[in-house]
């Protein structure tokens, strides 16, 4: 009997930059799962066999030229957000009181939204997790005075004690997939390390007793903790407490995920104070508050991504090590197992780096991390969701594969009222203005960024369907790297060639000297010469500081992008005078793999550039040094009045330095261009610099500032701030207009002086996501062939055989492992062939048996899984 299965199951997606959604005693006996026999890789014999790491050239399929416009800037005249709770927002779009929720709802409200007739967009970037406090063993503060998750078995143990497949039935409705990494399950390296996952995943599956059993060793390890015969685990008399941080808004699926946690772990003897809080109560806390305080042992974490990344190696240091972008926090700084020089922070360095010859090497190290990952579990990752963003009819509205609407970069550029220049757009957000804002350490909630990134420009445009990079603000670029490396490319902007060595020059500029306010050259830091694996040089256009403006009306100069280079290092430089512990393990980590950096042409800019880490895609292998940083963009005269207050002790851009600082008579402020006290004590640094012509770095930016540039330059700002209120200055579509911190809402408005038309970006249309149907027979004798037949098509014509990159099946037998991976071969367009060789069916166990079939194509960067099962007897 012929069975047929038809399912279209879009992998996760992940980023380069995310976004939020916001010493261990003696191993217990864990009961080991058997090592599983090396599964058989079956190549079709019919195909000629290519190498997979290889970049192949896809077909670049034309885009219809788009009808042109005379306006620039955002297709809207204004953007009105406010915070609409998420359990009203489909209601709130039916009454009109909104046009978009923009953050999106995740699986579970997809019924409600079909059944509003509303429009939506599909994501794949939302994920949810455990964010653990590390501190430890015993707080500083008497309250939560005891921290198990100090020890890494202890973190090991909660993988055993959820049951993420009951999480995704009984939350998402089983819209979503279980997750055990910080890598999105089903995504590239995800599928290519399916034999290590399948594994590890069997290993880590729900088990409430081993989790008890380890939980306890790790307990009763801790001076003064013991266990009674009920169970419950005893500190001073009292039974240990876990402080539970449990967020509220963004969805309405963290409340029972952190319900059904707390649950589990009363069940194993703690009690557990659940903490029921928005994001904007919830961040003072974990995010910018002191992890010593114990006023946490573990939160509700979600993320989201900004970009579809094509690379998640470098996923483990941002989130697991204190070398991440978000160092600047003391729960980050509190991963002390996880940073440079211990084996997990070595590894997560190579992998975020590249730091290999070959792919094999490569893919070694992702294997051996994944072990690690789940060891440590500095993150206990739960879920993979699904995002949906309900909008109104009338909207046109560009999403992203893996970032949705409010975390893509190419939203502000599209979005716009459907056969419509200008009007009005009412915006819906789970929260806003949630922590400062600041483009070096501020805000990085999610809901703060998608309106950020509305005022922000950049050089480049993220791809929504690739990820990959396309130019914004330069013409071309050249791309060199170390011959033998496996780098690729597929775009015609990016020259791509290869070299036996790259030798760096011995003038380029490659790192700061913040003692003496000056550059460090080549030569000076490598006086026996160094070569680099990759060189990037990056041309703009001629008009380039004529044409972009910053919202003040300065003229983008190369000072902003001098002084956003010296800034990123010196924040991390002890001997600055604005020096940031917080920074330190960053510019660290930056600088072990930067060769250095020159300036060709200043007009038109040119700009070289060597480095040791590299991307397997020649379109990511560029630095185009534009002055945007991890949390947004600005120009170099109001970070400068932000430097100022700093070294002045009235201002810190993180707030771990701000809180670091504060006393108990004076406080220092977390720096926000937006609102609060940071706003005065700007504004009487600007001041003082009128007064003085101030220019920073002077050694170094005289050469390319003069006095009487940056007296213009802080004559506009401060006009700005008198029509504004605010210093968010910036260069993107839109202008941030009126600001509201107390009740959350914000008013957007078009940029006039945008040097671009607004359907610049108009080509991207519907991602090109294949469909797959499968079909074999559902009762199958061992010892025999096994055909499979792989449908795969978009909007139900044959998908284009040259805009696919691979079909494989992975085979499963009834141990629930898998035995083989097996090429498919084409037949025609849409239409390939699995077969499992009659010696590979042979040695499988007879029983209850899956094929997963896997399609990835160019066109977009998400592959298509579709599942079959079927009974093998002997």
């Amino acid at each position: 009997m012929k069975r047929n299965t038809l399912m279209l199951l879009v992998g996760m997606v992940i980023i380069a930059s995310m976004v939020l959604a916001a010493c261990q005693p003696a191993p217990a006996p864990v009961v080991e799962e058997p090592a599983p026999a090396e599964p058989v890789v079956v190549e079709p014999t019919a195909v000629p066999e290519e190498p997979v790491e290889e970049p192949m050239e896809p077909t670049v399929e034309p885009t219809p030229e788009p009808v042109r416009t005379t306006r620039v800037g955002g297709w809207l005249d204004e953007i009105v957000v406010s915070v609409v709770d998420s359990a009203s927002a489909v209601t709130q779009i039916q009454a009109g009181a909104i046009d978009i929720y923009a953050a999106g709802m995740s699986s579970d409200a997809l019924p409600e939204i079909e059944a509003a007739g509303l429009d939506y967009a599909q994501s794949n970037g939302l994920y949810y997790e455990l964010t653990f406090n590390a501190y430890g063993p015993f707080f500083d503060q008497s309250t939560g005075a005891v921290n198990p998750f100090f020890y890494a078995k202890a973190r090991e143990a909660m993988n055993w004690l959820v049951d993420r497949d009951y999480i995704n039935r009984e939350v998402y409705n089983g819209g979503a997939l279980p997750k055990f990494w910080s890598i999105i399950t089903n995504m590239p390296d995800y599928t290519k390390m399916a034999e290590t996952v399948r594994r590890l995943e069997a290993k880590y599956a729900y088990n409430p007793e081993a989790a008890d059993a380890q939980m306890e060793e790790v307990m009763l390890g801790i001076e003064g903790v013991t266990r009674g015969t009920d169970g419950k685990y005893m500190f001073g008399g009292e039974q240990v407490t876990l402080i539970f941080i449990i967020r509220t808004d963004s969805d309405k699926t963290r409340v029972p995920i952190g319900d059904y946690v707390a649950n589990q772990l009363e069940s194993i003897g703690f009690a557990v104070d659940r903490q029921y809080k928005t994001s904007s109560e919830a961040s003072p806390i974990w995010v910018s508050g002191n992890v010593a305080d114990g006023l946490w042992h573990l939160y509700t974490g979600a993320w989201s991504a900004t970009i579809i990344d094509r690379d998640e190696g470098d996923n483990f240091e941002f989130f697991d090590t204190p070398q991440s972008a978000y160092g600047f926090s003391s729960t980050w700084q509190a991963f002390t197992s996880t940073a440079l020089g211990t084996p997990y922070g070595d590894l997560a360095d190579k992998l975020a780096y590249n730091k290999f010859e070959t792919i094999e090497e490569r893919d070694a190290a992702m294997a051996e991390m994944l072990e690690l990952a789940l060891t440590e579990s500095i993150h206990v990752w739960l879920i993979d969701g699904k995002n949906f963003t309900p909008y109104r009819e009338g909207l046109d509205v560009t999403y992203d594969l893996a970032a949705g609407v409010d975390g893509s970069m190419i939203w502000p550029y599209t979005i716009r009222l459907t056969g419509e220049e200008g009007g009005q757009l009412k915006w819906g957000a789970p929260d806003l203005f949630v922590d400062p804002w600041n483009p070096i350490a501020g805000s990085n909630w999610a809901f703060d960024q998608a309106i950020g990134q509305a005022t922000w420009g950049d050089a480049y445009m993220i791809d929504p369907h690739t990820g990959l990079y396309w130019p914004q603000r330069f013409d071309r670029a050249e791309v060199t790297i170390q011959t033998g490396l496996p780098v690729g490319k597929t775009l015609d902007w990016v020259d791509l060639k290869f070299a036996d060595e790259i030798v760096v020059p011995e003038d380029a500029i490659v790192d700061w000297d913040a003692e003496n306010q000056a550059f460090i050259t080549a030569a000076e830091k490598f006086p026996e010469g160094t070569t680099a694996k990759r060189q990037s040089i990056v041309y703009y256009p001629a008009d380039l500081f004529d044409t972009v403006k910053w919202h003040d009306g300065s003229p983008l100069d190369l000072g902003d992008f001098i002084y956003a280079w010296i800034i990123t290092l010196d924040l991390g430089k002890e001997a600055s005078a604005i020096y940031d512990e917080a920074y330190a393990a960053n510019a660290e980590a930056l600088l072990a793999n930067y060769k250095g950096f020159k300036i060709l042409s200043e007009n038109p800019l040119t700009i070289e550039v060597w480095g040791d880490s590299y991307q397997t895609d020649a379109e990511l292998n560029i630095t185009t040094m534009w002055p945007s940083f991890s949390y947004g963009e600005a120009p170099w005269h109001v970070l400068a009045m932000g430097a100022r207050a700093d070294e002045a002790g009235e201002l810190a851009f993180s707030g771990d330095k701000a809180d670091a600082k504060s006393t108990d008579t004076a406080t220092v402020e977390w720096f926000s261009q937006i609102g609060g006290p940071s706003l005065e004590i700007v504004s009487k640094w600007l001041d003082t610099s009128i007064e003085e012509s101030y220019i920073p770095y002077t050694t170094v930016l005289s050469a390319f500032i003069t006095p009487e540039e940056a007296l213009a330059r802080y004559e506009n700002a401060k006009t700005f701030f008198a029509e504004y209120g605010h210093y968010n200055i910036a260069t993107g579509p839109y202008i941030l207009s009126e600001v509201f911190l107390t009740e959350k809402i914000a008013t957007l408005i078009q940029n006039p002086d945008f040097p671009d038309l607004s359907d610049k970006w108009a080509q991207f249309g519907d991602p090109k996501v294949a469909t797959i149907e499968l079909e074999g027979e559902g009762s199958v004798v061992l010892g025999g062939e096994i055909v499979f037949d792989v449908y795969v098509t978009f909007d139900g014509e044959p998908y284009e055989a040259d805009e696919i990159k691979e079909v494989k099946g992975l085979l499963y037998d009834a141990t629930g492992l898998i035995v083989a991976v097996v090429e498919g071969v084409l037949v025609e367009d849409g239409y390939y062939t699995i077969t499992v060789p009659a010696d590979v069916s042979a040695a499988m166990e007879a029983g209850a048996s899956k094929l997963e079939a896997v399609v990835v194509p160019f066109t977009v960067a998400i592959p298509s899984f579709v599942a079959l099962e079927f009974v093998t007897v002997k």
